[in-house]
């Protein structure tokens, strides 16, 4: 053992997250070491440094002041696990040699390295800061590669998006089947116009998906992460790019672009509270054509010092050429005739029923007619890659030249392409209905619960359903001109034992055909073709 006490020094010892100290000892280790180390080598310690900070660029407060402590004359030496430790940049590294140099560190001590303050050795000292830098270096750009490259695969680096996991077996990222199915209803709320993103970041947190530290998301990450993030559509950002994915998308681009036409107009107001005039915006003057807007009149009584605020309707009044005298209306009476208006444009349950058993025949009957046609493309695009393979190898093996084999190749590449176009065409062009008509009678059968419930702001999304802007304010009473579908509900029969004779796949007259018992057998005129 050493028995001539040595310079005073700081024992530094360090660790951060960063992948290069990834198998470095922990703080607790390098300590118990260091200390025995000291205990060793009659170290004298002036003071324990501990700093949870990466190297790899200058700034690291406690390094800093450690190095202004020696500059003014508290301590001349350290004791550290190894010089990877006190550097792995050469600014930092740069003034350990420089202190070296100026008699200011007179000793460095390290387990598991050697250094005197001679010219030998401050140039090993200097290999040892150099070689940590270009590990630090050369990591960085090894795992940037392997960024890129990920890029390149379709799959987005980094923490997956709330709605999506990232999976350790397979390197990518995939649906969070326990949260995505509200993060896409949040997509369709917000792209209804009438949901503040507060609104939003309400409903997931009522549904579990909230931030990592258990609050609320905030206004700005909900907006970011999700509401105008492309990774929910089948893209995703990285180095200020979009690029495609390979992940499965949670919501349709035309959803996506709908959120950020609401986004754009209503971005510059989230601060301001949800209006409590629901219904402006929604109907016409039916006698200048200008919009209807809202008003609150607030009233005492003081029989029971009660003061009530009520909401009132009328026409802006703004037209040049018509003097409209039209009427207040209080938002109750108004509230009462929409609720009028949308009752006559609900679907009866068993008919809701009896279409939603029709339409799940409907696509029976497609599957069964479409089967053999999708088989024989399916069958010719295997063909192909299969003619693909033995160009690949006739090439290789030299029976072809390189001008003959991308000639040939491009053209089965090409027929390949075409026909993976034909069958995604078919499959979209025959059953593309399917999906609308289903949605659209499940909405239908939902209005009249909507109509009898309190929840204004579902009464004005079904009123724009139905009616558009069609929706007009004349004498006080509410009108409006249903749009297609929803014309056809209130012109149907009322009896329950009737249906359309042909069934209910589209038609060039929606509503033509005899009207038939609900138990009638299905009748065609002729079999759809589905082959052509």
């Amino acid at each position: 053992m050493n028995t001539v006490p040595s310079h005073p020094c700081f024992l530094y010892a360090r660790k951060s997250t960063d992948v290069e100290d990834m198998q470095v000892l922990s703080i607790e280790s390098q300590l118990a070491e260091l200390r025995e180390y000291a205990a060793r080598e009659n170290i004298s310690i002036v003071e324990e440094l501990v700093e949870k900070q990466s190297a790899k660029i200058p700034g690291r407060p406690i390094f800093n002041d450690m190095m202004d402590r020696i500059e003014s004359g508290e301590a001349s030496g350290i004791v550290s696990w190894h010089p990877d430790r006190l550097a792995r940049n050469s600014v930092d590294g740069g003034k350990i040699i420089y202190l070296v140099d100026t008699g200011k560190i007179g000793s460095l001590k390290f387990p598991q390295f050697w250094f005197e303050p001679t010219p030998q050795g401050k140039f090993m000292l200097a290999m040892s800061f150099g070689q940590s830098k270009y590990f630090v270096d050369s990591l960085s750009e090894n795992t940037k590669r392997g960024l890129r490259q990920k890029v390149r695969l379709g799959i987005m680096p980094g923490v997956a998006p709330p709605g999506y996991i990232n999976d350790p077996r397979s390197k990518t990222i995939v649906i969070d089947k326990l949260k995505a199915p509200f993060i896409k209803q949040a997509f369709e709320l917000f792209a209804t116009g009438t949901h503040r993103i507060m609104d939003i970041a309400d409903f997931l947190a009522k549904h579990g998906v909230i931030s990592r530290n258990g609050k609320v998301w905030k206004q700005h990450r909900i907006s970011y992460l999700i509401l105008t993030n492309p990774f929910y559509y089948g893209h995703f950002r990285y180095a200020g790019e979009i690029h495609e994915g390979k992940h499965e998308p949670l919501v349709a681009k035309q959803l996506f672009d709908q959120v950020q036409e609401q986004w754009k107009k209503r971005s510059h107001a989230w601060h301001e509270e949800l209006p409590v005039k629901i219904y402006t915006g929604l109907f016409h003057c039916g006698a200048c054509g200008m919009m209807i807007t809202a008003e609150q009149k607030t009233k005492f009584y003081k029989g029971t010092n009660r003061t009530v605020t009520y909401t009132y309707y009328r026409c802006t009044r703004k037209s040049k050429e018509i003097s409209c005298r039209e009427s207040f209306i209080r938002e109750e009476e108004l509230d009462r005739q929409l609720t009028n208006l949308l009752q006559k444009y609900a679907l009866r349950q068993d008919w809701a029923t009896a279409m939603l058993k029709k339409l799940e025949l409907e696509k029976q009957d497609i599957a069964q007619s479409t089967g053999a046609y999708l088989v024989t493309k399916r069958e010719a695009i295997k063909f192909i890659t299969i003619k693909l393979q033995r160009l690949l190898d006739s090439y290789l093996e030299e029976d072809i030249d390189r001008d003959d084999y991308r000639d040939r190749k491009a053209k089965l590449l090409s027929e390949k392409k075409t026909l993976e176009e034909q069958i995604s065409r078919f499959q979209t062009t025959h059953q593309s209905w399917l999906g609308p008509m289903e949605q659209w009678v499940k909405e239908a059968a939902g209005i009249a619960e909507i109509a009898r419930g309190g929840d204004k702001n579902a009464k004005k999304v079904a009123a724009q359903n139905i009616f558009g802007s069609d929706l007009t304010l004349e004498n006080r009473l509410a009108r409006g001109s249903a749009r297609k579908p929803w014309a056809a509900l209130r012109a149907a029969p009322t009896s329950r034992k009737m249906e359309r004779m042909k069934g209910i796949e589209p038609s060039s007259q929606p509503w033509e055909g005899r009207i038939l018992p609900l138990n009638h057998t299905r009748i065609h005129n002729k079999p759809p073709d589905y082959t052509r």
